[in-house]
């Protein structure tokens, strides 16, 4: 993956001028970590949306600021309920050489020959799972190859999933969860009862 950077200036306007802001086309953010006093910023709102289309909220972005370009991620990204917009952004600053917990969405690829050639539904019960890794080895989401579920019976379990090298599942007791199975069809007289 390509390295993710976002210009960002330091904040000075507060409260109700913030939406002044946002109509210039500038997302007011913040950024704070460990050993880092929090700092009210600003962005680009259009490059804000190009870096969150490729970091999401676990792949790191580096932001510069005052010459520094420092590591990142998008801790929170608010959108307005109506206009589905960016109004806000948290940018939580890392320690490259410390591990950190970041929700990582899970993306179903291929197709099932259960789904394709026996009618069957493809469940998926989990779509997000925990990780811990160094930021620098987190991914941006992890793929899993749904061709593997030929029968009803089968299952891809929270195990089986390919994580990359140097991340971890954060909750080692979940390993036996199912992450999708294919269900059987329900007959137009199970659907009467």
């Amino acid at each position: 993956m390509q390295k993710v950077e976002l210009k960002a200036e330091k904040r000075g306007l507060i409260g109700k001028s913030l939406q002044n802001l946002r109509e210039q086309g500038v997302l007011p953010a913040v950024i704070y970590g460990h050993d880092f006093e929090t700092t009210p910023i600003q962005v680009s709102a259009k490059d804000f949306e190009k870096a969150y289309h490729q970091a999401g909220e676990s792949s790191l972005v580096y932001v510069n600021l005052d010459g520094q370009a420092l590591p990142a991620i998008i801790h929170e990204a608010v959108r307005d309920a109506v206009t589905d917009k960016f109004i806000h952004a948290d940018f939580y600053k890392v320690n490259l050489k410390e591990k950190i917990t970041a929700g990582v969405q899970l993306v179903f690829t291929g197709e099932s020959p259960a789904v394709k050639d026996l009618a069957g539904i493809l469940v998926k019960n989990i779509n997000e799972i925990e990780v811990e890794a160094l930021p620098q080895d987190l991914p941006h989401e992890i793929e899993v190859d749904i061709s593997g579920l030929k029968t009803f019976k089968d299952q891809i379990l929270m195990k089986d999933l390919p994580l990359p090298k140097g991340v971890e599942l954060k909750d080692k007791e979940k390993v036996e969860e199912i992450i999708a199975l294919i269900q059987e069809p329900i007959s137009e007289e199970e659907l009467q009862k």
